[in-house]
């Protein structure tokens, strides 16, 4: 006879002592439990003593989480949580170094429990590391291993970091301004300060102005991958807190300081893989970078101020200053402006007035920055680019102006100009640590592949629309592929003409329209349920391959990660904490567990309760796309594992995954392309025995039947 469904049978496990057996009723109160376990080893007073997971993090039992106990589950019996907590603070106050460092050492494994985190913080624990982290008399083992613990309380939310005292923070900078023989302190150090200027403008501002940035980039210029990784994200986290203005003063600065050709030579081109936390970093610095161009981007031209009608007139002098001088010696003032009118018509603006034509914002004064930008760096290509098309008849000239102002645009779009930080991308360009002013020498490239592509199609003011379908699908395309250097994005982007697009056009299209004929269709319908029968094998591998996800907070990034696969058999999740840079961990190491049979639905977006509590604001865009949440039976509750993806894919495999575990459709954007790809190679193996042989849209009709049937053989006639 099965047990009931509230009993699971269960290990305890005692220092010195022989294990027992038992059948844990969840019902019973966890106290009569503990009772039970102590009795049966003879142990009086059961109020002193826990049950605690006996893998991974030996996490405590309570009424909140012990629906975790499966069946097979291995518990220990330990010290009380509030006992061990004030065993472990006494240790903090030891006269006796080595007592203290002993103390740490078992606070800080521990320090990830919620339940004893809210026993030390309730005494005084965060106090009592604060004042061994500001007394700073050992600054070796005990003031890092003090700091990490400081760290991990911090991180439960229970005390909000705005709650710091000056002093401590001072303190804290201090060990990362120092010159410590201890490595291990500063990574910490600067990770304790990254989180106090994400969560305290005030703190943040403290911050920003005690830690110089010239010592930021002495930590960079270590090569210790921890070390740089925590100093690029205070760097970060301090830009993301400054004002626009401030955040010029300080790129600007950096810049002076060739932070960019250290972060492309050291960082993005090292001999060790860069981790995913610098990638985020990466992106960013070039989110911020590139966001000092907004202002200019959503500021129209003032036709009234000076400096700006005089920058006009340079862009048209840079063209026309010749031909201008001699064709305007002794003409009139009216005479003049008419001359120069037609000179901004010839350079490309839509009206003879320029203002009218910069009045668009996007992209605003940014063009104009472009334009002039390109006349002044690359002077013989712009006067080309100008005189080649004032050649040319009216309808086939390229517009220089017209296709400035729109190719802005288009790079702003393609580059995300303005949008917020996303807390989760690394999609950086390397391209962009490899130049200086990246954003101009782009359109550089761009302006003179837009005039390439122009004569290519033989254009005519008519197709300018089309013709910037064609540049953004170039430069989209090239992008794609991550060039490490200008120059290889224009060896690229030039390499892509249009023929080349048109042929992949082509291919697209004929490989689209090939697979509409009705016998195809049916075919293709025949072929879906076992090629969606490979592809669900497929994501259950993936799952039982494992990834590893990020924890994200309300306040920031989190580097920390776990891991999360299911088992061989398809019938449990397994998952726990990793650190970074380690390899995928064995199945016996991972401390938590779900059954899929307990699980009852996947959420994703804004339906994931992890991501209704963050709000709804456009930073958090990119976490309601990447978000997703399994919710399962706890006790009589219901609870969920939340996740956030490192990458759609990611979210796409793992959410078609789960939704094949629960028996639902795998519906993602992912599956459809995978499915396309496989019917495709399906059908045209299917198909090469019939390769340039028409297939009808209709099958042949079935003839009418014969008026008799006296042409059928006589079995009964024998041959003589």
């Amino acid at each position: 006879m099965a047990p009931p469904r509230n009993v699971v049978k269960i290990a305890v496990q005692m220092r010195d002592a022989i294990p027992q057996l038992i059948q844990l009723d969840q019902a019973k109160p966890l106290a009569a439990v503990l009772k039970e376990v102590c009795d049966a080893w003879s142990l009086t007073h059961s109020e002193r003593y826990a049950l605690q997971f006996a893998d991974g993090h030996r996490r405590y039992i309570t009424e909140n989480n012990r629906a975790e106990i499966k069946n097979g589950s291995i518990l220990c019996l330990s010290t009380a949580p509030d006992l061990e907590a004030e065993q472990l603070l006494g240790g903090l106050q030891s006269e006796n170094r080595e007592g203290r460092r002993e103390a740490l050492r078992c606070l800080i494994p521990l320090a990830s429990d919620m339940t004893f985190a809210r026993e030390v913080i309730s005494r005084n624990g965060l106090e009592r590391l604060g004042t061994i982290i500001e007394d700073g008399d050992d600054l070796g083992e005990v003031l890092a291993l003090s700091l990490r613990a400081f760290s991990e309380l911090m991180e439960h939310g229970v005390v909000s970091w705005e709650t710091l005292t000056i002093p401590f923070v001072r303190k804290v900078v201090c060990y990362v301004n120092m010159n410590l023989m201890d490595a291990s302190v500063p990574p910490l150090a600067l990770g304790l300060l990254e989180s106090v200027t994400l969560s305290s403008p005030a703190l943040g501002q403290l911050v920003k102005s005690e830690v110089p940035l010239d010592r930021l980039l002495v930590h960079l210029q270590v090569m210790n991958q921890q070390l740089q990784t925590k100093a690029m994200a205070l760097l970060t986290a301090l830009l993301q807190g400054a004002s626009p203005v401030e955040r010029k003063h300080m790129l600007d600065y950096l810049w002076q300081k060739n932070l960019r050709q250290f972060i492309y030579k050291n960082i993005i081109h090292s001999a060790v893989p860069m981790g995913d936390e610098m990638a985020h970093h990466l992106y960013v610095l070039q989110a911020l970078t590139l966001g000092l161009l907004e202002a200019r981007m959503r500021t129209p031209l003032d036709p009234y101020s000076q400096e700006q009608r005089e920058q006009l007139q340079v862009l048209r002098q840079a063209a026309f200053e010749a031909e201008g001088e001699s064709l305007g010696a002794g003409l009139s003032a009216d005479r003049r402006r008419s001359l120069c009118a037609r000179e901004f018509r010839k350079l490309g603006f839509s009206n003879s007035n320029p203002a009218q034509d910069l009045e668009r914002v996007p992209p605003g004064l940014l063009a104009l920055d472009n334009m002039l930008y390109f006349s002044r760096n690359s002077p013989s290509a712009y006067s080309r680019f100008v005189l080649e098309n004032s050649s040319r008849e009216d309808k086939h000239e390229c517009p220089f102006a017209r296709g400035s102002i729109q190719l802005t645009v288009l790079l702003c779009e393609l580059l995300h100009v303005g949008e917020p930080c996303s807390e989760t991308a690394q999609d950086f360009s390397p391209m962009f640590f490899g130049q200086d002013q990246s954003f101009h020498e782009l359109f550089c490239v761009g302006i003179q592949l837009l005039n390439k592509t122009w004569k290519e199609m033989r254009a005519t003011q008519e197709d300018f629309d089309k013709v910037m379908q064609v540049v953004r699908e170039q430069l989209a395309r090239t992008l794609a592929l991550k060039p490490t250097s200008l120059e290889l994005f224009r060896t690229k982007v030039n390499a892509l003409t249009y023929g080349e697009v048109l042929r992949l056009r082509q291919s697209e299209r004929l490989h689209q329209e090939g697979t509409l004929a009705p016998p195809i269709l049916e075919l293709r319908e025949k072929l879906k349920p076992e090629l969606m029968g490979l592809i669900r094998q497929q994501r259950l591998l993936h799952l039982c391959e494992g990834t590893l996800f990020h924890k994200i907070s309300s306040r920031r990034r989190q580097d920390k990660l776990w891991f999360c696969c299911l088992s061989p058999n398809h019938k449990v999740l397994q998952y726990g904490d990793m650190e970074e840079g380690t390899s995928s961990p064995a199945l016996e190491s991972l401390p938590e567990q779900l059954p899929v049979a307990d699980m009852r639905a996947l959420l994703t977006g804004k339906d994931c309760p992890h991501v209704r509590e963050k709000g709804s604001g456009k930073q958090n865009k990119d976490l309601y796309e990447l978000a997703f949440s399994v919710s399962y039976d706890h006790g009589e509750e219901e609870a969920y594992l939340n996740f956030i993806a490192p990458s759609k894919r990611e979210f796409s495999l793992w959410t078609d995954g789960l939704n094949a575990l629960l028996g639902s459709p795998m519906g993602s954007e992912q599956t459809r392309l995978d499915l396309e790809q496989l019917l495709s190679m399906e059908t045209k193996l299917r198909l090469l025995e019939l390769e340039n042989v028409p297939i009808p849209e209709r099958p042949p009709p079935v003839p009418p039947l014969p008026t008799n049937f006296n042409f059928c053989y006589d079995c009964s006639i024998t041959e003589p």
